[in-house]
């Protein structure tokens, strides 16, 4: 009987319970042994193992967060880290491990590859910056909360006639503040891809104004500045009265949207497939609609690129 791990690692994101359901369920129809490992590496240097079954993974489609839970873990960098977490399987006898997170959950997945263990990866992460993959895990959910909070913010803010600066999730990535900018129909997107010009942004805003607006809404992921930062830069340019908002972790929470669940239980179905073939040391995503896998080599080469169309497509709406 094959055995099979399963952990979440590194930030959790909507739709990682999703995909653990997928994988327990047709991994056991499969007839394999499944095993969930407890807060991420961290957990499988301490031999946090339990084994899963059908009622483990019976109502967590819909819940948000990780119930395997996740953790950083520094240890595990080191050799010593990952020997220990290798001797643990091999103890439990326990031959595939699927990763469940971003790129560095991926680069411990290699680094486990590299000594004999046979592993996967899933694309958990919000901030959709995982290249070769059209989507990664609870991006889509975290665009729809991204959605709903600017639609709340902007009631307050045409309330008082404000400029709203909205920092959101994205250090190298600016998919979640191009794309929830463009479903909310903000004044201005920066993004860490390209550079912004402020002096435009500031007379844009002071148009809309005396054309009549009530508010004007700015987004900026966290790689191209601070809310902060860039609200204090609006009022000095412009005498407006501009507020920054820092959304923070709750962009991670809430149920995770339908495509979430359908995208993570595709994905959990391939990977036993791939298991059964005793096909390695690959990662799963999306790409046209399609679920395909790469080498964790090919996706360490490869670069997360914006979509320039559909940058373009936002500043011709603005």
């Amino acid at each position: 009987m094959k055995k099979v791990a399963v952990l979440t690692s590194g930030g959790d994101s909507q739709g990682m319970n999703s995909a653990v359901r997928s994988i327990v369920k047709t991994g056991l129809q499969n007839g394999f042994e499944m095993i969930g490992v407890k807060s991420g590496y961290k957990g499988l240097m301490k031999k946090d193992f339990f084994k899963l079954e059908l009622e483990d993974v019976g109502d967590i489609l819909y819940r948000g967060g990780t119930f395997l839970q996740s953790a950083r873990s520094e240890a595990f960098k080191t050799k010593e880290g990952q020997l220990k977490a290798i001797s643990n399987l091999n103890a439990a006898a326990i031959e595939y491990l699927v990763v469940i997170g971003g790129d560095g959950s991926y680069r411990g997945a290699a680094e486990l590859k590299q000594r004999g263990i046979k592993t996967y990866g899933l694309p958990g992460t919000i901030d959709n910056d995982i290249p070769l993959t059209d989507y990664t895990i609870g991006f889509d959910t975290t665009l729809n909360v991204v959605t709903d909070a600017i639609g709340n913010l902007r009631d307050t803010m045409s309330s008082h006639e404000r400029v709203s600066v909205i920092e959101v999730m994205g250090r190298n990535c600016g998919d979640i503040a191009l794309q929830a900018g463009i479903s909310s129909g903000v004044d201005a997107i920066l993004i860490p891809e390209f550079k912004s010009d402020m002096k435009q942004i500031y007379k844009k805003l002071m148009d809309g104004f005396e054309q009549g607006k009530t508010h004007s809404i700015v987004m900026v992921a966290e790689g191209a500045g601070s809310a902060e930062a860039i609200a204090e830069l609006i009022k000095e340019h412009t005498d407006l009265d501009t507020r920054a908002t820092v959304l923070g972790h709750i962009q991670r929470g809430g149920t995770p949207s339908a495509f979430d669940r359908i995208f993570t239980s595709r994905m959990g179905h391939k990977v036993i497939d791939l298991i059964n073939q005793d096909l390695t040391g690959v990662a799963l995503g999306m790409e046209n609609n399609e679920i395909t896998y790469h080498t964790f080599e090919e996706i360490f080469s490869a670069k997360k690129v914006v979509d320039k169309k559909l940058y373009k497509i936002f500043e011709d709406l603005v």
